[in-house]
């Protein structure tokens, strides 16, 4: 493991610390090996109001009347410094997530293009004429539709991409001409407190961008209710999405929620590189991926090649400290997590499940689970088993997988292997996903597409030109003359 000098940590309100006259301080938890990592500061409920107040205000004094061509230059500088701090940013990803440190790198790589992809669509955000003498008494009237920036947006974000998930939605934001007020996962604090000082470092006017580091029952209440909050953009579990949407009230509400992906792989893909392709799309960080490949469909026909060779691929995966290069599979996010893992695997087990490889739990860390012979009621196949598990399933005719696939309460994104375009189609319109991918995992993920759930995954949707086009209102000016 690194050498971990502790980071302390607190909120920042308008460029300033907050939190420290609390005298209450959380620790930030390594989760591989248990050590203390970091120390917070934990804002009070008064402070994550006065961060709103800060945000409100600069809204109105500063960024809506910012022209976009700053906004870009704010965006692409940026982007610039986080790709300078590279090391230092998956470093922390390392030690307060448990990240594999290549997945960190990653992980910044994809962070700094959602800056430049935002810096790009902030000059680019237009509005429209509206023929006026369409309608019968509109002559000598002319109409245009402004974009204009909604205000102070509130985004909630996870543990898993605390730093990508976050410029989710700080990026747009900016692009578009709101502040934000950001809460992110308790968990995972420390990249949140750095990427707010590389925005400052970068030009963003204090207060623009307010950090709130505290309890969700404190803190998570006010950053939804609160009357001068235009939209809340939030990524995490159904239950809290669902509470959130109700106490939003007439707000506009982005939720990323769960999922567990279905991918589809016919007899006549290409089985070597489904499985290949599949290693990564389901252990990506431990399966701690909302998107992650939960359920794999193969076709009876190459459904042992297949698994003979899926499971063989799983075997070879290096398990161990995510600091080291080569390691494959770190911790999960903490050893409840992991405990809660385990106990489904072991009750798909007592339930007829067969384990093709895995299943074994050492702390934090869950081996990566390939399970055959499951049941479509089994919790590793019809929840959001978040964690390094997946159910390969035979199936017979497309018409019988695709009511598979469908037969879940989720609808994120899912990926289909085949080489018959006919066939590709039609599958892709008949799943109800947000998103599917032809010849590629669900996992896979560009940063400029719009990608968002139906059923209870979520609704809105991210990606930088889709997430501004909700973050901005439509003014209509009409002008008349003799």
């Amino acid at each position: 493991m690194m050498n971990v000098e502790v980071m302390r940590v607190t909120s920042l309100i308008g460029g300033e610390p907050a939190g420290q006259a609390q005298g209450r301080e959380m620790d930030v938890i390594s989760p591989f090996n248990g050590e203390v990592v970091g120390v917070v500061s934990l804002a009070s409920a008064e402070e994550a109001e006065r961060a709103i107040e800060s945000a409100h205000r600069v809204f109105h004094e500063t960024m809506k009347k910012m022209p976009a061509h700053t906004r870009a230059d704010i965006l692409r500088k940026t982007a610039d410094l986080l790709e300078q701090k590279t090391e230092a940013f998956a470093r922390i990803l390392v030690l307060e997530a448990g990240k594999p440190i290549r997945d960190g790198r990653a992980e910044v790589g994809r962070a700094v293009q959602v800056l430049r992809f935002a810096a790009d669509e902030a000059k680019k955000i237009e509005g429209e004429l509206v023929p006026m003498d369409a309608a019968v008494g509109g002559e000598n009237r002319i109409g245009m539709v402004r974009r204009l920036p909604i205000g102070v947006i509130s985004a909630i974000t996870p543990f898993n991409f605390p730093l990508n998930l976050a410029l989710h939605k700080l990026a747009p934001a900016f692009a578009a001409g709101n502040t934000v007020v950001l809460k992110p996962a308790g968990k995972t604090p420390l990249s949140a407190y750095m990427l707010v000082n590389v925005f400052e470092e970068a030009g963003l006017p204090k207060g623009a961008l307010n950090l709130v580091i505290g309890n969700g029952s404190e803190v998570g209440d006010i950053l939804v209710t609160d009357s001068r909050i235009s939209k809340i953009t939030f990524t995490g579990s159904p239950s809290v999405g669902l509470n959130l949407r109700q106490k939003a009230g007439l707000k506009k509400v982005t939720l990323e929620l769960g999922s567990n992906s279905p991918n589809i792989v016919f007899d006549d893909g290409d089985i070597e590189a489904a499985a290949t392709g599949l290693v990564r799309g389901a252990f990506a960080f431990s399966g701690q991926v909302c998107i992650s490949a939960q359920r794999i469909y193969v076709q009876t026909e190459v459904y042992q090649t297949f698994l003979d060779q899926y499971v063989s691929s799983v075997k070879k995966l290096v398990i161990g400290d995510p600091a080291e290069e080569l390691t494959d599979i770190g911790p999960m996010i903490s050893e409840k997590e992991a405990i809660r893992a385990h106990e489904w695997i072991q009750e798909a087990v007592e339930q007829g499940a067969i384990l093709a490889t895995g299943g074994g739990r050492e702390g934090t860390v869950l081996q990566p689970t390939v399970l055959v012979d499951v049941k479509p009621d089994m919790k590793v196949v019809c929840e959001e088993a978040f964690a390094p598990i997946v159910s390969v399933i035979p199936f017979e005719t497309e018409e019988d997988v695709v009511e598979m696939a469908n037969d879940s309460i989720f609808g994120l994104q899912a990926g289909v292997f085949t080489s018959d375009i006919n066939r590709a189609m039609r599958v892709a319109e008949g799943l109800e996903t947000g998103g599917v991918w032809i010849n590629e995992t669900s996992t896979y993920r560009q940063d400029n597409y719009p990608y968002g759930g139906v059923k209870q995954s979520g609704v809105g949707k991210e990606g930088v030109k889709y997430a501004i086009d909700d973050m901005t209102e439509r003014k209509f000016i009409g002008i008349k003359w003799s």
